[in-house]
């Protein structure tokens, strides 16, 4: 194994845990609780990332070596590496939780990669921690590679994102009650190994704002400052240009998400990162069928506050938790308040530059707006696969009407009978703006072949993957990272990973609906 170098200033620059005692309990004044990984059984390697190993310093004799599978399975330590959890709240679905922390996700040190970048490696299922609660700790597999592999996948989408080093069976079965009805199922366990320069998040900055702690609060923002915003610190107005900062970065996340069609499904302030990156894959899902109040999550199946069509109001009112968090820091609201309106115009702009990607304009005009409105509700209405129908009308030519790859797109024969006349009128409107668009006609398809992904992780695809990992057989999991590495390139022989979703999997636990149960 490499002689990886660790700079774990976490630990070093803010408070800790002053006990190292197991079991469940309230930390106060700390940022953090030392605590090894629990051991397990058999420790084997399902899955890595080649180009994230290789940034810290991983070569693929090491990945593949015994003692590799050992270390990110929590059953072995690497010189430098000084595992802890994190303490930190949040509100959950709206609401005060109080303090939350890393119940089962340990991190093992802040590796300073061949990349010259930090990168923070952490194992999510490596065991219980002071944050645990009622729960062991653990992780099932088909969470943890679903994590595993939409960590990636986003990336390569060219959406903000950590990412992930590795996905290790455990050899031990992990009791779960995937939808908290009272049917609990010993499934297989796994670790999954998270990485991101900083896992900081909202609630981190909540929970000693919520207990009145604010000389942790100051020194964690001044940590924040030094580590992860240098090119900040030390300005006369640093906290304000911050707080403004991870408004815009959070905003051009959420029109990323919008993009590619991408669900979280559980927004909560613990589940924000403060460097705008994708943290945290829960229940999340993929808009199929397009449908703006569409939730994976089971848990929110009622109020749907984390459908996808809410997605940027909510992390506007997650922002406005943190600016309250922050507020005693400032002896004025003013610029916590310029910065949640920055957070209003940067979504906006983002959004719109996305939209005339997706559309193939050179830019979205505001008297384009009522087009594109009326093309979601077409989809809506008409029950058309987001993502397949914005790559058909990449190669379409509108003037010709509803060609048959964008038919191809659509759910239901007798809800597309029913809006076609609809469609067909859109697209000579369409047609008759693309014709006055700036951009030639190729390089208006090459814009929307770059916005618009042929091959996105669809929850039936890691489903497959699932089933066949949990049987032993690898080979459907490596050919769904393979073709994720390239979601916007079409690739000969790969058509069933861009296909409308089956009909096995329209009520499928684990396809349509999704539970935080992992």
């Amino acid at each position: 194994m490499p002689a990886l170098r660790f700079d774990n200033a976490f630990l070093r620059e803010l408070p800790g845990d002053p006990s190292t005692a197991p079991g469940v309990r309230q930390v106060p004044g700390a940022a953090w609780s030392r605590v090894r990984p629990t051991p397990v059984a058999a420790p084997r390697l399902l899955a890595w990332s080649p180009d994230v190993a290789e940034a810290i310093g991983f070569s693929p004799a090491d990945v593949l070596a015994p003692a590799f599978a050992e270390v990110f399975a929590g059953n072995r330590l690497l010189p430098g590496m000084d595992p802890y959890a994190a303490n930190y709240g949040g509100h959950q679905f709206g609401h005060w939780a109080g303090q939350l922390g890393d119940g089962r996700a340990i991190a093992l040190g802040e590796a300073l990669g061949t990349d010259g970048q930090r990168h923070e490696l952490q194992l999510k299922g490596a065991g219980p921690t002071p944050y645990s609660r009622t729960a062991d700790g653990r992780a099932v597999l088909r969470s943890s590679l679903r994590e595993f592999v939409c960590s990636e996948a986003m990336h390569h989408l060219g959406v903000p994102t950590t990412r992930a080093l590795s996905l290790v069976a455990t050899g031990e079965r992990v009791v779960r009650d995937m939808f908290y009805d009272g049917h609990p199922q010993a499934e297989p366990g796994a670790v999954v190994c998270r990485v991101a320069p900083s896992f900081l998040r909202f609630g981190s900055y909540e929970l000693p704002y919520a207990r009145g702690d604010t000389g942790l609060l100051r020194r964690l923002v001044d940590f924040t400052l030094a580590r992860d915003f240098p090119h900040l610190a030390g300005r006369p107005n640093a906290e304000a240009d911050w707080f403004a900062e991870v408004c815009t970065r959070t905003a051009r996340l959420m029109a990323e998400w919008m993009r590619v069609g991408f669900v979280h499904g559980v927004m909560n302030t613990d589940n924000m990162s403060i460097l705008g990156l994708t943290i945290d894959y829960g229940p999340y899902g993929w808009i199929e069928p397009y449908d703006p109040d569409w939730t994976p999550n089971i848990t929110d199946a009622q109020g749907r506050r984390y459908r996808y069509g809410w997605q940027p109001r909510i992390a506007h009112w997650n922002l406005g938790r943190l600016a309250q968090a922050l507020s005693s820091l400032f002896e004025d609201v003013a610029p916590l308040q310029a910065g949640l309106d920055a957070y209003g115009e940067a979504f906006a702009a983002a959004d719109r530059e996305a939209c005339a990607r997706k559309l193939g304009l050179e830019a979205l005009r505001d008297e384009d707006l009522p087009l594109l409105q009326e093309l979601l509700g077409l989809l809506h209405e008409g029950e058309a696969d987001m993502t397949l129908f914005f790559r058909a009308l990449a190669e379409a030519d509108p003037a010709q009407g509803l060609a048959p790859a964008l038919r191809a797109s659509f759910y239901d024969e007798a809800r597309l009978d029913a809006v076609q006349p609809a469609f067909e009128d859109w697209l000579g409107r369409y047609a008759r703006r693309v014709a006055a668009d700036p951009l030639p006609d190729e390089a208006r398809r090459e814009r929307m072949r770059a916005a618009n992904p042929r091959y996105v992780p669809r929850n039936w695809l890691l489903q497959e993957a699932i089933d066949a990992a949990e049987q032993g057989d690898l080979r459907p999991l490596q050919a769904l990272q393979t073709v994720l590495r390239r979601p916007y390139e079409d690739q000969p022989g790969r058509e069933h990973y861009a296909q409308r979703r089956p009909d096995w999997a329209r009520d499928r636990a684990g396809c349509s609906m999704l539970s935080c149960s992992s």
